[in-house]
């Protein structure tokens, strides 16, 4: 009884530094993983949990769930879309670090197969640490982030060859190793074929009578039950676990469950993957690191500069940007965490001894640590070799530049309101900038040829960027009002004569958001509230005259400013009549801008602006477009050609009339 208080009490100490590292390494932005690593040296330090092997063994099931989380996310498609930078760059950067860290390890004295081993485990980066920073910078769609992801993907197909080897190399004769090597491939071969027969033919009918049957639990708990018994098939061949969840997420990757496979299992795989992390730690003998950092810096430095020469000439060579292919370089320098799965490997059949083993946890950790700090400065070092001279701008999407962006709409947010608001600019010509931070969004919409760019809308640089300086007008849909807070005073500082409309869930901040200086508010639940009773009102027989000037009277009492933006005349209502739904006089309430194309057979061509006499359909030409060029506000006098175009402030119904006219002569 004692013994078990005594577990448990380390498990939960355990548990209790891991939290506290983890939170604390996210405060300061580094990853998680350097978290657990320390998590494990601390634990080591303090003799929690020596000689426990549940918990190794639980640990290494965080494995078999990270691999089948991998093969989750490894599409074919996708990696035939890539296959130059897949297996052109990826193979060059895996086989040349090989190659090139087995004759330097060798040259210190260690044997062949371990300097074969340690230079597999360095040729090998950090897909968490790289991709999260990607994803948090917006890199993901550029192309040093395209050819990272590339030589990515192929470290992790090369990983599982790497599974298979090491076991091999502990349990055979070095003269009987290519026989062996032959045989594993071919049960993995074997392995493969069973595997795909099963996720093909069977796996799809046992989700699909689990999904059928809609319980939670029991879809957790097959998704847990196919991933250990594809791991307990391959190990039953001699090959390894990992293997085995790789080859069953792979089959399951491509069918409908997909998505709701993997966000089952992260749970379980990021904590029993944070387990792991830790009995890594555990394994890190300080006094040999310390009495070692001054080898272990110069290692870390031979292993920047050498993978960064790898990559960076190989890319080259490829076609790539210089300026592409050394920031590709900076971002994979680092070991990556297969490195440590591979090091816990390579432990476990004593092919590394405990020294060697401690010397590359060291080097992985601190050079995943220095990444982010390199990345940040990847400009600068740009800079330092002169390779900034080929930049282009990135921000060239949807045939908009930063250079000529001007009297455009800047939209803060791109999520849905954002994309519908630039759905409805589009068709009517008014360019328009989007700034987000869901890199999942910016790099979806930049793939679409949309004018999004990725950042912090209360940062300058941004600003600057989407030449918000020069819009017409910034439309802040964020309904939170602390960020549209720290979005408008940003505004009013880079910009003070912008106008601005802001989104609000409700008309509590309203006049906060005016004292900042905001030109309109509209508050979503007040409009959804008005929405909902014309509809009650119209559906109930009441006339609609009646319910437009409610409507109306509600909103200039609600909004002093928009009195004149939202009421309407007697003249207005008789437009619409009885018969219109309540999304004709919704919508007619808005001004808005159209853009008219003049076709060589319109009405308009060869007469002046003045002649159309467009006042009395009430609407105002507010530009004139003409050979590229925009001439805002233009005389009335001036000729109109063909292929002008007339941009027409108004109410929808009353452009309608009036763009008839202009392209028909009909009143």
């Amino acid at each position: 009884m004692t013994a078990i208080h005594g577990h448990f009490t380390d498990v939960v100490a355990l548990l209790l530094c891991a939290v506290i590292l983890v939170w604390s390494f996210k405060r300061v932005v580094l990853p998680p993983i350097l978290a657990y690593l320390l998590t494990g040296l601390v634990a080591a330090g303090y003799g929690l949990m020596d000689n426990n092997h549940e918990i190794h063994l639980i640990a290494e099931v965080g494995i078999v769930f990270l691999l089948f989380s991998l093969g989750l996310e490894f599409s074919i498609p996708k990696l035939m879309a890539m296959r130059s930078v897949v297996f052109g760059l990826g193979s060059t950067q895996v086989l040349l670090s090989i190659l090139l860290g087995t004759f330097l390890v060798s040259s210190f004295g260690f044997g062949w197969s371990e300097s074969l081993i340690i230079a597999c485990i360095v040729s090998l980066s950090s897909t968490a640490v790289v991709v999260k920073i990607m994803k948090e910078s917006g890199m993901l769609n550029m192309r040093k982030g395209q050819l990272s992801i590339g030589v990515l993907l192929f470290q992790d197909i090369a990983v599982v060859p790497m599974l298979i080897v090491f076991p091999l190399m502990a349990s055979t004769d070095n003269q009987f190793l290519v026989g062996a090597l032959i045989l594993a491939l071919a049960k993995g071969a074997f392995v493969c074929l069973l595997l795909w027969a099963i996720g093909k033919w069977i796996l799809p009918k046992v989700f699909n009578e689990v999904a059928l049957a809609r319980t939670d639990e029991l879809f957790v708990l097959t998704t847990l039950v196919v991933a250990l018994c594809a791991g307990a098939l391959t190990y039953a061949f001699g090959l390894s676990m990992a293997l085995g969840a790789f080859l069953a997420g792979m089959m399951l990757g491509e069918s409908q469950y997909r998505h709701q496979l993997e966000a089952e299992i992260r749970p379980f795989r990021d904590i029993l993957m944070g387990l792991f992390f830790v009995t890594v730690g555990m394994q890190l003998d300080v006094a040999y690191v310390i009495s070692t950092f001054g080898y272990i810096v110069a290692a870390m430095a031979v292993l920047l500069v050498a993978k960064v020469a790898i990559i960076y000439f190989s890319a080259h060579v490829m076609g790539e940007r210089k300026r592409d292919a050394l920031s590709s370089g900076i971002m994979l320098w680092q070991m990556g965490e297969f490195g440590f799965v591979l090091v816990a490997l390579a432990g476990q059949h004593h092919l590394l001894a405990p020294d060697t083993a401690s010397f590359l946890i060291a080097l992985g950790v601190l050079s995943m640590a220095l990444t982010p700090y390199l990345m940040s400065e990847t400009e600068r070092l740009l800079k330092l070799f002169k390779l900034d001279g080929d930049h282009k701008p990135d921000f060239t999407y949807a045939g908009i530049k930063d250079e000529s962006v001007k009297d455009h709409v800047v939209i803060f947010g791109y999520a849905r309101v954002g994309q519908t608001i630039a759905r409805f600019l589009k068709p009517e010509a008014i360019p328009y900038v989007a700034i987000e931070r869901n890199p999942i969004i910016v790099q979806e919409a930049q793939t679409a040829g949309e004018p999004v760019i990725f950042g912090h809308a209360g940062q300058k640089a941004i600003l600057k960027s989407a030449c918000v300086n020069k819009a017409r007008l910034v439309i802040v849909t964020m309904d939170d009002f602390e960020q549209s807070q720290i979005v408008i005073d940003a505004l009013k500082h880079y910009a003070p004569e912008v106008k601005i409309l802001v989104r609000m869930q409700d008309d509590t901040h309203l006049e906060d958001l005016k004292q900042l200086g905001v030109t309109e508010v509209v508050p979503e639940s007040l409009e959804a509230s008005l929405m909902l009773v014309s509809h009650v009102l119209y559906m109930s027989g009441v006339p609609m005259r009646r319910i437009f000037k409610r409507v109306s009277k509600e909103r200039q009492n609600r909004y002093e400013y928009l009195h004149g933006f939202f009421a309407g005349s007697s003249d207005e209502m008789n437009e619409y009549g009885h018969s219109h739904s309540h999304s004709s006089f919704v919508t007619d309430r808005l001004e808005y801008l159209h853009a008219v194309a003049l076709p060589e057979d319109a009405y308009a061509v060869e007469k002046t602006i003045s002649e159309l006499q467009l006042v009395r359909h009430k609407v105002v030409v507010k530009a004139l477009r003409r050979d590229g060029t925009e001439i805002p506000m233009p005389d009335e006098d001036i000729i109109l050609q063909a292929s002008d175009v007339l941009l027409l402030k108004g109410k929808p119904r009353r452009v309608e009339r009036a763009e008839q006219f202009i392209l028909d002569g009909l009143p």
